[in-house]
């Protein structure tokens, strides 16, 4: 990798060199699973100078000297630090259709709580798609239904959890949407939109790395939304990380990935339903409890 010329390096506060760069790519990956590229050393350099300025250190050596030394609550700014967080309501919108039809053609066998595990669930926005779309699809406001919604950075669902938006965050949304799904803030939160009691109450928002060996989440599941994920993620990761869906879907439930994600290499575990939707690649009769 080419280095920055001295021009460049004089803009910046702090010295960042190409070894300090790739002790963080070997750190992030490690920690959460995300793959660096050489192209992201900017974007690296600006997000790491606030932690040194908050922790009034002067190099990046001596900041991953500290992380390495095993503070919890660094490692957790750190992480949070450099996940990329780019959501909105109805990303993606051709799959909430489908995850409609998905549930009505499920209710009327099965009676039991419908389930989605959101694996990315970032400032909110997709976990509220979810259950605005279960609630349309059942007609009901307080339908049967368990949405679990998780990600490694918890400033971002911190935001999700209050369910408080800029207007603009739903301008797209449907003037139906809008009036049915949230309270328009007054006086001091004018400006503001609250997501309403109804459907918070059908999410559970927690933390979760997708690379720890352990995931706290109980299955079956009806549907997994791990979209715009994997491709943090190198091939290995992937891997193991599909392995562990598996097991987690019901034996008709869906998987749906990112638009620019393809399992076509993982067809002994998936194959393709539908644009970017996933079925398990094994299906056996659906048993319900």
């Amino acid at each position: 990798m080419a280095n920055l010329n001295a021009v460049e390096r004089k803009v910046r506060e702090y010295s960042f060199t190409d070894r300090d760069f790739e002790r963080v790519r070997k750190l992030i990956h490690e920690r959460a699973g995300i793959s660096l590229s050489a192209s992201k050393q900017d974007m690296v350099y600006s997000r790491l100078a606030r932690r040194l300025r908050e922790k009034g250190l002067t190099t990046f050596a001596d900041y991953l000297r500290q992380l390495e030394a095993g503070d919890a609550h660094e490692w957790q700014a750190f992480t949070n630090a450099l996940t990329t967080n780019l959501t909105s309501f109805y990303r993606e919108a051709h799959h909430f259709p489908i995850l409609a039809k998905h549930l009505a053609q499920r209710r009327r066998v099965c009676r039991e709580p419908f389930t989605v595990w959101c694996c990315a669930a970032s400032t909110g926005e997709e976990p509220y798609t979810i259950a605005m779309t279960v609630v349309e699809a059942l007609n009901d406001d307080a339908p049967s239904a368990r949405i679990l919604a998780t990600d490694v950075d918890t400033n971002v669902l911190a935001t999700a959890d209050a369910g408080i938006y800029d207007l603009e965050r739903i301008e797209s949304l449907t003037p139906e949407r809008t009036r049915r799904f949230f309270l328009r803030g007054d006086g001091n939160h004018a400006g503001n939109v609250k997501v309403r009691p109804a459907l918070r109450k059908l999410i559970t928002f927690r933390q979760l790395n997708l690379l720890d060996a352990q995931w706290p989440v109980r299955g079956p599941f009806d549907a997994i939304m791990c979209r715009n994920v994997m491709i943090y993620f190198d091939k290995d990761t992937q891997r193991r990380i599909l392995e562990k869906f598996a097991p987690l879907l019901r034996s008709d439930g869906l998987l749906f990935v990112g638009h620019s994600e393809s399992l076509l290499k993982h067809t002994d575990l998936f194959k393709l339903r539908g644009k970017t939707v996933y079925e398990l690649a094994a299906r056996t009769q659906v048993r319900h409890g």
